[in-house]
């Protein structure tokens, strides 16, 4: 196995990796496309890239019958009148190892032939490893001759149009096959055939006007020929095209590393690169909405209230069932606003329902002490301030019935009782006021302490329901489109551009699929 094998091998295992751990999240479609070309692709890496399949392809009375047997230089296609009665594909290979290759095209035996004559042999070495064939009519009347063309196009390694003068611009061919051959202008070739019925001064407009509706279709810088099959003209060149591609041997590689790069251009269309998501802001605005759905901070306060006043109850109701069905719907609408609507639903399946975030939600609150009790120290400081006050009011009435001298107590004690009284009321205000601040301090902490478990709660119920299997999922996204961003061709080939030159040897400057560039590094002018 080449290097170039190896590493056309590992991107289709990338894209087939991709396309599996998508699973069916993927559009049903887009995935059995990816899955056909993957399958065509490993198929044709399993035959080896040693061979070059060239088709020549067009509508009816384009003449690529007559131009295959005037490449292969034997008269073995059927041509004129009995053309349209046949839906099989005619093959000639320069090679007598090509069977298993012609068995994969579904070519039929007789509709083969090897050229591979002594008398020629030299003169024919040029194109030794070609396989030519001649498609039937894209634009027949027949649905077996397009299906037909519909299967084999895909499958060769260099595409010929061959498209007569009268109709190069026919919708049949621009609609129907080239507007679709977007990213493949590095395995396509264009030949005006019947080149002999235009007027010289007309051609160059003609090949001109071919290349615009090229453009037109997405197709930028494909190789623009002209021949006659009839007359000979423009035939050498096109031999010598097609011996320039078997000889770069990377044609081959080149259309299917073009296959890949587009089955990976078509899967990443379903996977965009931008997911905005940040999910620690995502999960407190979440914590927010779900607080107040089940009515943390009312909870909390009545946790203050009952501490400072020595009475109360409080408990948590279940959250409002329409506000967590909302928080769940943003969540939902937030997480997947960028993704498809493939990877939405599977985003949805993934998510708790609402009515388990409500009950997880509702259990985890359940699980925090709502301690109502007062501070441990309140009860001795209030005896000891109500002890104080007793002592003070008795004290008190002493000092006043002493001074009225209703009691003989004599001036000293009266003054004492009276400094008692003052001492004893005061440290009895004092007493009360630690006491209620003790009772405030604590209130406040155990308010605090049901909001920070209560949100700690409800943050674990929306990371478990909703942040995690949000996350796997965005990091499964995140894994598809890097294994189908490096199942595309990180250079794509550039298009057949030139006379009837095409990048060989040092100048090919991708390993896996033989990308080549000009030695000037621009593109010379396209053959009249």
């Amino acid at each position: 196995m080449t290097s170039h094998d190896a590493q056309l091998r590992a991107r289709v295992d990338d894209l087939a990796r991709a396309v599996d751990l998508a699973g069916d999240r993927l559009d049903p479609v887009v995935a059995a496309q990816v899955r056909d070309a993957i399958g065509g692709v490993r198929e044709r890496l399993a035959l080896g890239v040693d061979h070059t399949v060239v088709a020549l392809a067009g509508g009816t009375g384009s003449g690529k019958s007559s131009l295959f047997n005037r490449v292969s230089r034997l008269d073995f296609a059927d041509v004129g009148v009995k053309r349209p009665t046949t839906a099989r594909v005619t093959a000639c290979s320069w090679s007598g190892a090509a069977t298993a290759l012609l068995d994969w095209l579904a070519v039929d035996p007789e509709r083969r032939i090897t050229r591979d004559g002594e008398l020629d042999a030299e003169d024919e070495a040029a194109l030794g490893g070609l396989v030519l064939l001649d498609l039937p009519d894209h634009d027949s009347i027949e649905p077996a001759h397009r299906d037909v063309v519909d299967r084999v196009l895909p499958l060769v390694d260099l595409l010929v149009w061959v498209v007569d003068p009268q109709k190069y611009a026919d919708d049949a061919l621009h609609s129907g096959y080239l507007q679709k051959s977007t990213g493949l202008e590095g395995s396509m070739v264009v030949a005006l055939n019947q080149i002999d019925t235009v007027p010289e001064a007309r051609r160059a407009a003609l090949v001109e006007d071919m290349g615009r509706l090229l453009e037109e279709d997405g197709l930028d810088g494909v190789y623009v020929t002209t021949v006659s099959a009839r007359t000979g003209e423009g035939l050498d060149e096109l031999r010598s095209l097609l011996e320039q591609a078997v000889a770069r041997r990377s044609v081959a590689a080149s259309r299917v590393a073009g296959e890949l790069d587009r089955a990976g251009a078509l899967l990443l269309e379903q996977l965009p690169g931008d997911v905005p998501w940040t999910m620690s802001t995502a999960v407190e605005e979440e914590v927010d909405a779900l607080a107040d759905a089940t009515g943390l901070a009312a909870v909390a306060g009545q946790v203050g209230a009952a501490v400072r006043n020595g009475y109360g109850r409080p408990e948590f109701s279940p959250p409002q069932p329409d506000a967590v069905a909302l928080s769940r719907s943003r969540w939902l609408a937030r997480a997947g606003r960028s993704l498809r609507p493939g990877w939405q639903k599977a985003l949805d399946d993934a998510v708790a329902p609402s009515g388990k975030v409500a009950e997880a939600t509702r259990s985890a609150l359940a699980k925090i002490p709502l301690d109502t009790r007062g501070p441990s120290s309140s009860r001795p400081t209030r005896r000891a301030a109500w002890a104080a006050l007793a002592v003070g009011v008795v004290a008190g009435v002493l000092a006043v019935l002493g001074s009225l001298r209703v009691l003989d107590l004599g001036r000293t004690l009266v003054t004492v009782c009276a400094i008692v009284a003052a001492v004893a009321v005061l440290g009895a205000v004092v007493a009360f006021l630690v006491a209620l601040q003790v009772r405030r301090t604590l209130a406040r902490r155990r308010e605090q302490q049901v909001l920070a478990s209560g949100r700690g709660a409800i943050e674990r119920v929306v990371q478990d329901a909703m942040g995690k299997p949000t996350q796997a999922l965005l990091d499964t996204h995140r894994q598809v489109r890097e294994l189908a961003q490096s199942a595309r061709d990180k250079a794509p080939a550039a298009p057949l551009t030139g006379a009837l030159r095409l990048p060989t040897g040092p100048e090919i400057t991708g390993p896996s699929t033989g990308e080549g560039t000009t030695t000037d590094g621009a593109a010379a002018p396209t053959a009249p």
